[in-house]
């Protein structure tokens, strides 16, 4: 599984570019918070949750994929599955990001008719996820979709195999663009969407 990580004391993952990469859209100072407040602080609960328990021995994945039918567990799931979604969202955007070529963008076509379809598909569904979460481009039934989950559900969770996710919780984005989540979701897809890391997903 991308991102399975080897048994606990987890770490937090290095970005895969410069704090300030991702600006103008998600600014170094967003990146600040996001990264090395909230991811970190997921990353150093489920280490405290786990220690001493059978969820020790077991990878990122196996946890989240244990706890996720443990409702003794929801504090370990929520954690570990945040852990696994937020090194997926770094490295589902790319500072050189263009439009999508290739694999991928038949995939898409396929799926949804056009780039521009799928376009406005994700970010209604973006938008449209009510509270925090997220909104995922997965690979199902041999075609593409779009999900959205709800705080730290992901589709791991339920044997779905993500290509990219947008993270739609308000501290991803409310230092840049406040309330409009329609304008952080709109310059996301077109300035930020990793499609490379996309199409190694799809395989």
């Amino acid at each position: 599984m991308p991102f399975d990580q080897d048994k606990a004391p987890f770490e937090l993952p290095k970005l895969p570019y410069a704090d300030d990469a991702l600006a103008p859209v998600i600014s170094a100072n967003t990146i600040s918070f996001h990264h090395g407040k909230h991811h970190k602080a997921y990353v150093d609960n489920l280490n405290n949750l786990i220690k001493g328990t059978p969820y020790a021995e077991l990878t990122l994945g196996e946890i989240i994929k244990k706890s996720a039918k443990d409702d003794k567990a929801k504090g370990i799931f929520n954690n570990s599955a945040q852990v696994w979604n937020h090194t997926f969202y770094w490295h589902s955007m790319n500072a050189k990001a263009g439009a999508p070529a290739g694999k991928i963008k038949q995939a898409l076509q396929d799926s949804f008719g056009s780039v521009e379809e799928f376009q406005k598909a994700f970010k209604a569904a973006a938008v449209g996820q009510f509270g925090s979460g997220w909104a995922w481009l997965v690979a199902k039934d041999g075609k593409l979709a779009i999900e959205t989950t709800s705080n730290a559900d992901t589709p791991l969770a339920h044997g779905g195999k993500p290509l990219l996710v947008a993270d739609v919780w308000e501290h991803a984005y409310y230092l840049d663009f406040q309330n409009r989540r329609p304008d952080h979701v709109q310059a996301w897809l077109e300035k930020l969407v990793n499609w490379s890391f996309a199409e190694e997903n799809l395989g």
